[in-house]
């Protein structure tokens, strides 16, 4: 069967690309074209346009660059009727996935959506929207099934794929780099910088997060690069600071990492599950987050305090989000070993709340037994 898949960032990216790999698995036919990055391209897709020139972040963003995501849905819907898939499937990304679904359901196609849009937190109104053109929700986070129960949708659990992600990388035993190798050599303990994927608020977070540093030198700084921003990108902002840039090894940098600084989102997440401590921080265009304020429904921005249903992590977010606060909050959970024990028990129960792993297997299977039952 042809499936057209849809993308728009890096942790949606890399959940395409297992559940493609997963699908391979139980369709031996099965082609696939669609929206995304390098690591679906890898898994076969046939990609149409990257990612990263989808990325929109906030209100005044958005409103600034809308005649450019008008363009991209329309080059998306005619590509998908030249396509003609037997089935679409998205991937989180809702402002420009749930227009797709309208119109995929309006051409007769059938439309999976996997990594449900925070409808929970705001934007309840488009629970109508998904009801009415999706054909099957696959959600990954525990709360998420009960919340569609309300509205009568049908939604199915399937666990978080970062577990996937998580479980193939240490069954890969692939070494680590020789870069990464000789920091850690140097027996500092290493302190992850995750400033986000996007330019926009990379250029935010990080000259942020970067403000701490001269108050830890016993310890190394080291920053996840994302894959789709370039090296001297980072360079004009780190400038003579002694801090690295790692591309394309994020686990390995968590996995051997003593603390870290995270921007809010997926990163959040991971970060917990390779149990490490850390401190989440979010601040934003100021028109974007007056707005989301107005509008947002939960009590938190990570998904670590979000499953959890308590601060867990604590969340620096906008006005609170300074020099002073980040250097407090860092060391509490680089020097308190109680503070530190603390984390990493209530990290022991968040992996347990999320499932087990296998959630690319279950979602494969849910939707090439619901297109097999269309036949």
């Amino acid at each position: 069967m042809k499936y057209y898949i849809i993308s728009g960032e890096a942790s949606g990216d890399l959940h395409a690309s297992n559940l493609v790999r997963a699908m391979h698995a139980v369709d031996d036919k099965a082609e696939f074209q669609g929206w995304g990055g390098d690591l679906m391209e890898q898994a076969g897709v046939h990609l149409v346009k990257h990612y990263r020139d989808l990325a929109f972040m906030g209100f005044a963003e958005v409103i600034a660059n809308l005649r450019t995501i008008l363009k991209n849905i329309k080059l998306c819907k005619d590509d998908i009727l030249k396509y003609k898939p037997d089935a679409v499937v998205l991937i989180d990304y809702p402002g420009f996935n749930l227009r797709i679904a309208e119109f995929a359901k309006a051409n007769g196609i059938k439309v999976y959506y996997y990594i449900s849009p925070q409808v929970w937190a705001w934007k309840q109104s488009r629970v109508k929207q998904i009801k009415r053109n999706v054909d099957k929700m696959y959600v990954i986070l525990p709360f998420e099934k009960e919340f569609y129960k309300k509205f009568d949708c049908d939604v199915e659990f399937v666990g978080h794929p970062l577990l996937d992600a998580i479980d193939q990388r240490k069954d890969s035993g692939a070494a680590l780099s020789a870069h990464l190798t000789k920091l850690i050599s140097t027996n500092k303990p290493l302190i992850a910088l995750l400033p986000g994927s996007r330019k926009q608020e990379i250029s935010v977070m990080l000259p942020l997060m970067l403000s701490v540093v001269p108050e830890f030198q016993d310890f190394q700084f080291v920053v996840a690069g994302a894959p789709s921003v370039g090296p001297e990108f980072y360079e004009n902002i780190i400038r003579d600071q002694h801090v690295e840039v790692l591309y394309n090894e994020t686990y390995d940098l968590l996995e051997n990492s003593f603390a870290a600084l995270v921007t809010s989102g997926t990163a959040t997440l991971e970060t917990a599950l390779f149990k490490v401590p850390e401190v989440v921080c979010y601040k934003g265009n100021l028109v974007s987050y007056h707005i989301a304020r107005q509008l947002i429904k939960v009590d938190y921005i990570s998904l670590v305090n979000l499953v959890m249903d308590k601060e867990i992590v604590k969340e620096l977010i906008q006005g609170e989000l300074n020099k002073g606060n980040l250097i407090s909050e860092l060391k509490k959970i680089t020097t308190n070993t109680d503070t530190r024990n603390d984390l990493l028990k209530h990290y022991n129960d968040l992996t347990m709340k999320l499932g087990g792993s296998g959630a690319s297997k279950r979602v494969a299977e849910g939707i090439y037994m619901e297109m097999r039952n269309e036949l």
